[in-house]
C-alpha cells in the first residue's frame, strides 16, 4: 500500500461500500505477512464509520475541518468573511505598500522557508527539510504555487498551495511576526481564492486542526462559518494512543523551543523521514 505522506485526508479509491469492505479486510489480513503496527484511513465521508467499526477499527485522531466554496461571486465570498478579522486586514494590507511574488522559483522557495524556520520555531516544532519542499515542487509543477509578501524588500509573510483538479489546498503558511500589523497573510490568501476561481476552482480546503488548537480554529473560523470534523480510523488502535503521543509531543516540543535555527532544521532533516 503506498499514501501520499502528510495528506489531511483522502477518501479509499472504490466505487462502492462492498469495495471498501473487500479492500479493508484483505488489508487486514496483509498485516500479519507484511508486519505493519497499523492500518489508518483518513475519510472525510461519515459514511466509513459504521463499516470501520464493523470491521474492528477504532476513532483514534478527530480534527476540524475547513473547506470554503469559492463557486459563489468573488464580492459573495468576500461578504461572507470575519469583517475584522479578515475584510478589515485586506484593506489594511492593500494600502501598506507591499509588494507580492508568486510561482516557483529557488528565491521564493527559500525565502518560504527562512519564515517557515521561524513559524515552526515559535511552535517549537522541528521544521519539514527543505528537500521535502525542493521534490514537491520539481513533482507537482505548475500546480504548486509560492506566494510571498514583501515589505521593503524584506518577506513577511508566505503561503505555499496545491492545487488537484477543481480543489484548492493550503499546505502551509508561515510568517515574519515583526509584520504581523500588515494584514499580509488575509490578503494573501485572498489573492490566491480570487486566482483559484479564475482557474475555475469550486473549493478551497483550508486543512485540518487540531481539536485543542483554538487559536488556529479560530482563524480558519474567520473564512469558513461552518467546519466539519475528520475522524482517522486506525486497526488496532490502543486505548493509550492519544497519551503516548501527547507526552512525546511535549518532549519534542520542550527540546525544540531551545534550539538554534540551524539545528532546528537538522533535526527537522532527521525526523520527518521517519513520519507522515
Amino acid at each position: 500500500m503506498v499514501s501520499l505522506p502528510f495528506s489531511d485526508h483522502c477518501e479509499p479509491l472504490v466505487d462502492c461500500q462492498e469495495e471498501l469492505v473487500f479492500l479493508l479486510d484483505y488489508l487486514q489480513a496483509e498485516m500479519e505477512h507484511q508486519e505493519w503496527k497499523y492500518l489508518e484511513v483518513r475519510p472525510t465521508n461519515g459514511n466509513m464509520s459504521p463499516i470501520a467499526k464493523e470491521g474492528g477499527f477504532r476513532a483514534a485522531k478527530r480534527y476540524c475541518l475547513h473547506r470554503l466554496d469559492i463557486r459563489p461571486s468573488a464580492e459573495d465570498i468576500f461578504k461572507s468573511l470575519h469583517k475584522d478579522s479578515v475584510q478589515r486586514r485586506i484593506s489594511r494590507a492593500t494600502k501598506a505598500a507591499l509588494i507580492f511574488e508568486c510561482g516557483r522559483s529557488g528565491k521564493l522557495l527559500r525565502d518560504f522557508y527562512r519564515m517557515l524556520l521561524l513559524t515552526r520555531s515559535r511552535h517549537r516544532l522541528p521544521p519539514q527539510p527543505f528537500a521535502w519542499f525542493q521534490n514537491l515542487a520539481a513533482s507537482m509543477g505548475d500546480l504548486l504555487e509560492i506566494r510571498v509578501s514583501y515589505k521593503d524588500q524584506i518577506p513577511t509573510n508566505a503561503i505555499l498551495t496545491l492545487r488537484f483538479r477543481d480543489i484548492v489546498y493550503y499546505k502551509y503558511g508561515c510568517s515574519d511576526t515583526r509584520f504581523k500589523n500588515l494584514g499580509a497573510m488575509p490578503l494573501l490568501l485572498w489573492q490566491t481564492i480570487q486566482d483559484s476561481k479564475a482557474l475555475g476552482a469550486r473549493e478551497f480546503d483550508l486543512g485540518r486542526s487540531e481539536l485543542d488548537n483554538e487559536g488556529l480554529i479560530a482563524f480558519k473560523n474567520h473564512w469558513v462559518r461552518e467546519h466539519a470534523e475528520i475522524v482517522y480510523w486506525r486497526y488496532p488502535a490502543p486505548d493509550v494512543l492519544t497519551t503516548k503521543e501527547d507526552w512525546k509531543l511535549n518532549i519534542v516540543k520542550h527540546v525544540c523551543g531551545w534550539m538554534p535555527h540551524r539545528l532546528l532544521a537538522m533535526t527537522g532533516n532527521l525526523l520527518y523521514r521517519h513520519i507522515g
